[in-house]
């Protein structure tokens, strides 16, 4: 194993949740404002991951007082205390870039009540029902 491999395995989180494109997720990250620190919750749709292993990044999208907000999440940073999914989603895209143009209830997302059909992240669990 060459060295930056081993770095970024001692440095990455445990366990990071199994979400994927298009659920509603609250991410929990610590702000620091002075000399204080406390938990915010951002909480929106997924419209894409990037990445692999520690540099794993979540785009997040929520409206905020009728303004689209997007946040770039690192998984696997120190900062990121916890990410709760709320809802899974069905979508048939890798990306949901489309969503930023959309207003309203064409935003919805249909919930997925079954199971995945594919493993919706990369981390390294493999489907028993196979």
């Amino acid at each position: 194993m060459n060295i930056l491999r081993q770095i970024e395995v001692e440095n990455m989180k445990p366990a990071v949740p199994d979400f994927g494109i298009g659920d509603r997720v609250d991410v929990h990250y610590l702000i620091k404002e002075g000399d204080k620190e406390r938990i915010q919750v951002f909480g929106g749709i997924v419209i894409a991951i990037s990445g692999r292993g520690i540099r794993r990044v979540a785009k997040i999208r929520r409206i905020v007082s009728g303004e689209g907000v997007e946040r770039i999440f690192p998984l696997h940073s120190p900062r990121i205390a916890e990410v709760k999914v709320r809802e899974k989603g069905k979508v048939r895209r890798a990306k949901l870039f489309y969503i930023r143009e959309l207003e309203g209830k064409a935003m919805r997302i249909k919930p997925n009540m079954g199971k995945p059909r594919f493993p919706r992240s990369t981390s390294g669990k493999k489907d028993a029902s196979k």
